[in-house]
Formats: C-alpha cells, structure tokens, sequence
C-alpha cells in the first residue's frame, strides 16, 4: 500500500466529514428557531383568539364604544395576517417587520381600549371580564418568553453561519439569509412585565 496515495484519501475524508457536520449543525439551528417561532406563534394566536371574547364582553357594557371596539377587531384582524406570513417564512426580515408592526398595532388599540373601559365600573368587576383580563395578562407573558427564545435561536443560528469556516459553506448549502429578529417597535414596554387592568 502506498502511503502517498492513502494520506490525501484520508484527509479528503476529513473534509467531507466536517463539510457534513457543518451542514447538520447549520440544518440542526435553522430547525431550533424555526420550532421557537412556532411557540411564539401559538402564544399569539392564543391572545388573538381572546381578543373577540374580550370585545364580545365589553361590547355590552359599552353601546357607544363602537369605534374602539372595531379598532381592536381590525388590529386584531391584521396580527393574524401577520403572523400567516411570518409563520410561512420565519427569520425572513420583511415577516418579522410585518409581524412587529401589527402587534404594535394591537397592543396599541388594546391599549386605547383600556383606557375607555376605566369609565364603566360594572364592566371592571364583571367576573368574566376579570377571567379575560387574567389570561391576556398570562399569555403576554408566555409571549415575551417565546420571543425571547426565538431571538436566542436566530442569534445562535446567525453567530454559527457567519464565523469562519460555516460561513464559506453556509450559501453552498442553501442557508444564503440571516434569519431576522422579532423586534416589536415599543421594546422599551415589552422590558416591563405587561399590565392590563379593566
């Protein structure tokens, strides 16, 4: 056996190895903020479908809120777009900005909403409304969580594709994009535990 013709035949191997273990550990991160998004997108969607139930039982109390009540609804409408297309494509940067705007929306028409039901006492202590309040409290926080484990696997996933040598490989092996955080644009809110008082 000739030692010249063994020594790059296995060196060849050893590339091919560590070209293999490249692609497992880039396909292995993809699939871990993939799987992160796909908790974020179950939290939302639970607080998307408390949302009418919460309208349902305001819209009682409050006949002339009518106004209000539609904003909550149509943001409510335009998250679940968002989240379609973010949970289609997720780390794509133009999801994640569509899908940030939309929840900004909501919190923000949810917010307005707040507000106006300070004026109707019996509606605060109505022990449904108190349910609800609850729950969207708790799921908001669940949200916070999910996301905050979604941009821990986007991060994870962008360092290992960017350093040396993954990123030589990276584009070869169809991993050409960085995926993209989930950035809500009131971050400085988001910090602070949710609060939501009726």
């Amino acid at each position: 056996m000739d030692l010249s013709l063994i020594l790059p035949v296995v060196l060849l191997v050893a590339l091919l190895i560590y070209a293999v273990s490249i692609y497992n550990r880039l396909v292995a991160l993809k699939n871990r903020f993939q799987n992160a998004f796909a908790q974020i997108e179950v939290q939302l969607k639970r607080r998307h479908d408390l949302i009418p139930n919460l309208v349902e039982t305001a819209r009682a109390y409050m006949a002339h809120e009518r106004e209000t009540l539609s904003a909550v609804t149509e943001a409510r409408n335009a998250a679940e777009v968002g989240l379609k297309h973010a949970a289609a494509d997720p780390g794509n940067a133009a999801a994640m900005a569509e899908l940030a705007g939309a929840e900004g929306a909501l919190g923000s028409a949810l917010g307005r909403l707040n507000v106006v039901m300070e004026a109707y006492p019996d509606l605060k202590a109505s022990e449904n409304m108190q349910q609800l309040s609850e729950t969207l409290t708790s799921t908001e926080n669940r949200v916070a969580f999910a996301r905050q484990a979604f941009n821990d696997a986007v991060m994870q996933y962008n360092t290992y594709k960017q350093s040396f040598p993954p990123v030589i490989l990276a584009a070869s092996f169809g991993h050409k994009q960085d995926a993209a955080l989930l950035e809500f644009e009131d971050s400085a809110e988001i910090q602070a535990a949710p609060r939501v008082s009726f």
